[in-house]
């Protein structure tokens, strides 16, 4: 299993999404109440981009009139169909069996965990700049 960084606790705060391209795949990485999940972002009933649906919860009710909420923000919900799924395990609710989008295993690591298998390179990191100019609509590099 390859370990990519996504990005740090504070890029994805609690009740937040973040979209991520990694080897080809769109993954939606969510923090629901500190723990962190990851999904596939393609529903597998029309290819709609999962990751961008509500998270939402379960309503159970024992007799008529009432009800419990249970589960908040550990549901996420198609945009297009309204398809509901686990975030933990990717399985849908209608059909866990048959039904599911591909779960990742997503996982906080300390600053100073060796993360060089996962594209982390430690800085301090320089890039190239040039000073930059606009005159009447014309943008010029200075080289």
């Amino acid at each position: 299993m390859t370990r990519h960084i996504v990005g740090t606790t504070d890029e994805i705060g609690p009740g937040q999404r973040k979209i991520v391209e990694i080897d080809g795949r769109s993954i939606g990485v969510f923090n629901v109440g500190g723990h962190y999940y990851a999904l596939r972002n393609r529903c597998p009933h029309a290819g709609a981009r999962l990751c961008d649906g509500v998270l939402t919860g379960l309503v159970t009710s024992s007799t008529p009139g009432e009800y419990t909420y249970l589960r908040g923000g550990e549901i996420l919900r198609c945009p297009w169909h309204g398809w509901e799924f686990d975030i933990a395990t990717g399985r849908s609710w209608f059909d866990p069996a048959r039904t599911r989008v591909r779960a990742y295993e997503a996982t906080v690591e300390p600053a100073d965990a060796d993360l060089s298998d996962a594209g982390y390179r430690p800085g301090p990191y320089s890039a190239e700049r040039y000073d930059v100019e606009v005159h009447r609509q014309f943008v010029v590099v200075h080289v």
